[in-house]
């Protein structure tokens, strides 16, 4: 089956053909960088790096590039507020965001980290081509994009024109349509700012400020892509005013059609009915979370629903993940750690795993649906215990073969890449196991109580019971 992705711009899935071949590039938005990344944003960017994941085990060659935007009025503001340079603040939260990309697997699979402060110049030259071409006006020393003047506006959004008043619109009473916005801003005294040289109406001006928002992404993009890319990713909530005007500028600026060829959006996380952001101090940060669990069942959490539907985060949901984590390392260690030798029905583990990489990959080229590609992931494990429990021995060779598939299939995920499957039990203490779980399905738990108990004072062994089966830990 080929991959197939839903394009925001079509509003439909679309097999997944790249500009060039089997090369890709991918750009993601990434962090404005004045405070700690919260769930938000991890489930954003463990969603694109599993893309990330798929597109290069599917054979492509991918270029993965993500900003990072150190140049912004929320910088500013916070700044202010802690009495300290804007840059240095930028600087301490884009190493503290660094470093939890790296906690919970992502920053690997990012070829580039591009800042905005780099691209002045690049952005200089693209304000310039927008007035040369009409569609960029100025106030004072400020720019303005000509929203008017670019008729596909509303493409990606499918919004009404008439109906954009009602959302982000950057005040100032003198702007030709109110829903124009910033592509300079004129400096203000006490805060960063640069200097470009543009020509407007036939004079050459020398302009003191910042880059707009919008202008910084395209600029560094076409300078890292060229006028046209292969995808486009970032949260729902990006795509008006953000992407929207992306679209506008680059397209009207370097006149390629489209920009970019695949829009992908992540629904928005929400924390009990309402969406997750700084703004309402309705959050928790990555760092905060990660005192408490494993990164891989944060990922299991999130790669549970499909990425347009979105997350609704509570700590039993996270508590499920966690135990679900350790149940799959378990269940596949009881196989992991099966003695070598023929079993007379090796041939079983040989469709156990056929009929897992077929659907996993189904699910994963259906538009990354997620949650079916770690059912599928969950089931195959589930039978390869079964058939650990069932037999004393398996054949080596089958065994390195079904082990290679199920972790080169779950690192697609970001999920069982740690040795923990390797750590094995006494016999006598998965005898016991066994034995205990007949006993409560035969509703004998006073018996099998008694051999939790004795596995706990002799084998140091907890026991805890989940739906996906007992877990057990050291301690």
């Amino acid at each position: 089956m080929p991959l197939f992705v839903y394009n925001t711009l079509s509003r439909s899935k679309e097999k997944f053909e790249p500009i060039s071949g089997k090369k890709v590039n991918m750009f993601v938005c990434g962090q404005t960088v004045y405070d700690d990344a919260h769930l938000g944003h991890a489930n954003m960017y463990i969603f694109f790096d599993v893309v990330a994941r798929w597109l290069r085990h599917s054979g492509y060659d991918l270029r993965y590039v993500q900003n990072i935007t150190d140049i912004d009025d929320k910088i500013i503001r916070r700044a202010k507020e802690a009495g300290k340079d804007p840059i240095e603040l930028a600087r301490y939260y884009e190493a503290r965001f660094l470093e939890d990309m790296d906690a919970i697997g992502v920053k690997k699979g990012v070829s580039e980290y591009l800042r905005s402060h780099d691209y002045i110049d690049a952005i200089r030259s693209h304000i310039q081509l927008l007035l040369d071409k009409g569609y960029a006006y100025a106030i004072g020393d400020d720019i303005y994009y000509n929203v008017a003047k670019f008729k596909d506006y509303t493409k990606l959004s499918g919004v009404k024109l008439d109906e954009l008043e009602k959302h982000r619109i950057e005040p100032n009473p003198d702007k030709i349509n109110v829903y124009d916005f910033s592509l300079w801003k004129a400096a203000t005294p006490g805060e960063p700012s640069w200097k470009i040289k543009l020509a407007i109406e036939g004079k050459d001006r020398e302009l003191s400020g910042r880059p707009g928002w919008h202008i910084e992404d395209t600029a560094m993009t076409h300078e890292t892509f060229g006028p046209q890319y292969d995808l486009h990713g970032g949260g729902s909530d990006l795509i008006f005013p953000h992407h929207t005007n992306e679209i506008a500028q680059a397209e009207a600026a370097f006149g390629k059609k489209p920009f970019v060829k695949y829009w992908m959006h992540v629904a928005v996380m929400n924390m009990k009915g309402v969406k997750m952001s700084k703004s309402l101090r309705n959050f928790i940060t990555i760092r905060e979370l990660l005192k408490s669990y494993d990164s891989e069942a944060l990922r299991l959490l999130f790669l549970s629903t499909h990425y347009r539907k979105g997350v609704d985060y509570t700590e039993a949901l996270m508590k499920d993940a966690a135990k679900r984590l350790s149940y799959m390392y378990i269940a596949l260690g009881m196989f992991y750690n099966m003695k070598g030798g023929k079993s007379g029905d090796d041939d079983t583990v040989g469709g156990i795993v056929a009929e897992l990489d077929k659907n996993f990959s189904d699910a994963m080229n259906d538009d990354f649906n997620t949650p079916l590609a770690q059912s599928t992931l969950m089931k195959a494990i589930n039978q390869l215990r079964n058939f650990a429990e069932s037999h004393v021995s398996v054949d080596k060779d089958v065994k390195d073969k079904a082990m290679k598939k199920v972790l080169e299939l779950s690192a697609t995920l970001g999920v069982l890449e740690k040795d923990a499957y390797k750590e094995s039990i006494p016999d006598d203490a998965k005898q016991l196991i066994k034995k205990r779980e007949e006993l409560r399905k035969q509703g004998k738990f006073g018996d099998a109580d008694a051999i939790r108990a004795e596995l706990k004072e002799k084998n140091g062994i907890s026991l805890e019971d989940t739906e996906y089966g007992t877990i057990w830990y050291r301690g």
